[in-house]
């Protein structure tokens, strides 16, 4: 008897985990069509026009007030000039020139010292269009004791190609060093000019030499405004992920079943870590900030091919015919990002007076590399763009969903344009790609536009693609387009509609042949 208890336990057990397997397998399963129809109702299909404009102008204002915030803010980049002939010795125009940077803390967050060689009026400044100079830097750390500590017991050498235009007086501003972190409460850099030609060096008129650094007040205000934006994310995908616990998960659409999964790394992109790099001297800190910022990125470009090409595709979405083309577009241009950053870390822990000129042919190919994968997904989105549009113009509710996603979109595309040319229509600070592309803004307002814009844009979409309070699981048909909208016209459905004299008229209906069928039995 025993035995055979045991063995009726042991066949209830692997029939629990037969229904439990079979229920997680439908869960993971992304598409069926007989299951087109029980997708989770979303709040796009209840807005009227009215609330539609409601919800951009709310987008608009709270990206306005950023941008109005930053724009009142402080510099980002703090700037201290040395003249290079006052601090040479006998006023020698190679150098050495010996040079302090000034008090420094944490919150400068990173160093960069640049040149630049004034010229003496003339018009043959177009024969030095191109000229080698050699620099000899020497990188030496002061302690808060006061004592000075050589960094890596070297002197850097390293040629720099000096750009001097005509009927211009100064060559193009040199990078002679940078440092991702700071180690020393003070640096002293001596410079030497090695190679410089006769016909160059009695043109120089000057030397000038600036430290660059962030901005202490600044980083106070970074800190605070990534701390309301981790916190207003977390509160934002617990509410989304709140409203969707009374639907299956096999239920949910695909623009819900990505925003489950845009908004933890939107919370990874703000960066929780971010004071670690106030608290620890490593570059580890600024390396994650980075990876994270790559991430979120590439998965807002595979969520943008994913919606477009499953919205128009009505069959089961398999992982080698529709997520691997996609993975593998996106998955290299993360790979390059990732790549770049390492290579510039690494080389820059070793040498700080490293810049990719000196590996210039391995530089240009992985940077070619990356603009054709760039290139190559704008093709594949306008692509399934231009598709979908075509295909589903005149379909209900799916047009409704296409139009609003591609609207705002491109205008979160326009706006990232314009900022983009704002940040970089000017010389930027740091002279490599990688750089360019992750850490520096020229001021307040356009890192708090650029990070504003990423976060409103997604509070936004988890908005509208969450189902509303009053939205039941009952209520199928009104998702339902072969059903909903049978004898209603689009806009009478969506924005004209009463659904809830539905449940109403069926019962009426429901009275009626009740009362005929007994009038006809007592007949």
């Amino acid at each position: 008897m025993e035995r055979v208890e045991s063995l009726e336990k042991m066949k209830q057990i692997c029939r629990r985990i037969q229904d439990s397997f079979r229920e997680l397998q439908e869960d993971l399963t992304p598409f069926r069509p007989e299951r087109c129809y029980r997708l989770a109702p979303m709040r796009l299909y209840s807005l009227s026009k009215t609330q539609f404009v409601l919800v951009f102008v709310v987008f608009f204002f709270c990206f306005g007030v950023s941008t109005l915030i930053g724009v009142s803010g402080p510099r980002i980049i703090s700037e201290n000039y040395y003249h290079g002939l006052s601090n040479s010795i006998n006023g020698s125009k190679s150098g050495p020139f010996d040079l302090r940077s000034p008090p420094l803390s944490n919150y400068n967050q990173q160093l960069w010292l640049t040149c630049i060689i004034q010229l003496e009026h003339s018009t043959e400044i177009a024969d030095l269009s191109w000229k080698e100079l050699r620099m000899d830097v020497e990188l030496q750390g002061v302690m808060q004791d006061a004592s000075v500590m050589h960094i890596n017991n070297n002197i850097h050498n390293k040629n720099r190609s000096l750009h001097c235009a005509a009927q211009k007086q100064a060559c193009e501003e040199i990078i002679v060093l940078h440092l991702g972190y700071l180690n020393y409460t003070q640096y002293k850099i001596s410079v030497s000019f090695r190679n410089l030609q006769d016909d160059l060096k009695d043109r120089i008129k000057n030397v000038t030499f600036a430290f660059k650094m962030y901005n202490a007040t600044f980083s106070q205000v970074e800190i605070w405004f990534r701390f309301v934006f981790v916190v207003m994310t977390f509160i934002v995908t617990c509410v989304f992920a709140h409203s969707l616990r009374k639907f299956s998960m096999r239920d949910w659409s695909i623009e819900q079943k990505w925003m489950s999964v845009l908004l933890p790394l939107l919370l990874l992109y703000n960066d929780p870590f971010f004071p670690l790099s106030f608290l620890v001297n490593s570059w580890f800190p600024g390396a994650l900030d980075a990876f994270f910022q790559a991430l979120f990125l590439c998965a807002l470009l595979l969520f943008w091919l994913c919606v477009y090409h499953s919205i128009r595709v009505q069959g089961q979405r398999r992982l080698l015919t529709f997520y691997l083309p996609k993975l593998l577009v996106v998955g290299l241009l993360w790979l390059s990002a990732v790549t770049l950053g390492i290579w510039q870390t690494v080389n820059e822990l070793q040498d700080p007076t490293y810049q990719y000129k000196v590996d210039i042919q391995n530089f240009q190919g992985m940077k070619v590399f990356f603009l054709l994968l760039v290139a190559v997904y704008v093709l594949y989105l306008l692509f399934l763009v231009l598709c979908a549009c075509s295909e589903l113009k005149n379909a209900p509710y799916t047009d409704l969903r296409l139009k609003f996603l591609t609207a705002l979109t491109l205008l979160v595309l326009v706006i990232s344009v314009v900022i983009l040319y704002l940040r970089f229509g000017s010389k930027a600070l740091q002279d490599n790609f990688v750089s360019e592309l992750s850490t520096h803004y020229q001021n307040s307002a356009e890192f708090l536009s650029f990070y504003g814009l990423l976060n409103f844009y997604l509070y936004t979409l988890a908005f509208v693609y969450s189902p509303s309070r009053s939205a039941l699981y009952d209520s199928q048909l009104k998702d339902n387009p072969a059903f909903s909208m049978l004898n209603d016209s689009d806009d009478e459905v969506i924005y004209g509609s009463d659904y809830e004299e539905m449940p109403l008229q069926n019962g009426r209906a429901i009275k009626a042949s009740a009362r005929h069928q007994d009038e006809s039995e007592s007949d």
